[in-house]
């Protein structure tokens, strides 16, 4: 029997390439989608095998509801040997408008407590097995924060957080923990950045390095690993040149901007 992978957040960007990769090292395919009919019509053009892939279809910002999408595969398909929490949003933010409020919300939902309520229903199952590989997709601006990504910073310094407390939590159950922090890749939601992405990554080679960190088993791995060096360099800015060095960087699209 092949191996099984779940992913959410593969309609598109990361996650589909992820998806692509993983089914031609042989695995079967569980993915979360909120777009069924879309990434029906992606899996027919790569012929994939239907009787290796199953599409569920939930919001992941909804907990009952990506939680139900992961019983149905333990009902349908049985434990994930890895499970890759890609669905993500990132929107501009400005705290000064009401509206935006929500938006730092909805990230939250989605990037943080969406993570956690992808892998809720795989823990116990995986333990009892002795064995499987939980994957959180961060990303290198969780390392440091930037004018106007309010929403998108914060909720990617608190998955590698949260990925760092799972990991601990696993330790000795078989069921290891993994943060992905990916720089800038090329994506739907990248596009529309008004801003240089250094060392700008196509989504196929992304996965391929994604892959092969996966199956290695590391616990943290930023790709690429240029990103990861410019990462640690900010870190160790002393504030005030930090500051002065990114105040009239150009910001992220708002989803209220015109």
């Amino acid at each position: 029997m092949s191996r099984l992978a779940f992913i959410t957040g593969a309609s598109s960007g990361i996650g589909q390439a992820l998806a692509w990769r993983f089914y031609q090292a042989g695995y079967s395919l569980a993915l979360v989608v909120r777009r069924k009919s879309e990434t029906q019509s992606w899996a027919q053009e790569r012929q994939i095998d239907a009787a290796r892939c199953r599409i569920y279809v939930a919001d992941v910002s909804i907990s009952d509801s990506i939680v139900a999408a992961g019983q149905d595969c333990l009902r349908f398909q049985g434990v994930p040997d890895v499970v890759i929490a890609c669905a993500g949003i990132s929107i501009g933010v400005d705290t000064a408008e009401r509206s935006d409020l929500e938006v730092i919300a909805r990230t939250f939902a989605v990037n943080n407590t969406g993570t956690a309520a992808s892998f809720h229903p795989f823990l116990h199952p995986m333990r009892a097995r002795g064995s499987g590989v939980l994957v959180g997709i961060a990303s290198v601006n969780g390392i440091r924060g930037f004018p106007g990504h309010g929403a998108n910073c914060p909720s990617k310094a608190a998955m590698i957080s949260y990925c760092e407390c799972l990991r601990g939590e696993m330790r000795g159950t078989g069921v290891k923990v993994m943060t992905l922090c990916p720089g800038y890749i090329d994506t739907p939601l990248t596009r529309k950045n008004a801003y240089t992405m250094p060392f700008l990554m196509r989504s196929e080679d992304f996965a391929e390095q994604a892959f092969r960190a996966i199956e290695a088993g590391v616990s943290y791995r930023v790709i690429p690993w240029q990103m990861g060096v410019v990462a640690k360099l900010l870190r160790i800015l002393p504030n005030a040149l930090f500051d002065r060095l990114f105040a009239g960087r150009p910001r992220k699209p708002r989803s209220h901007s015109n």
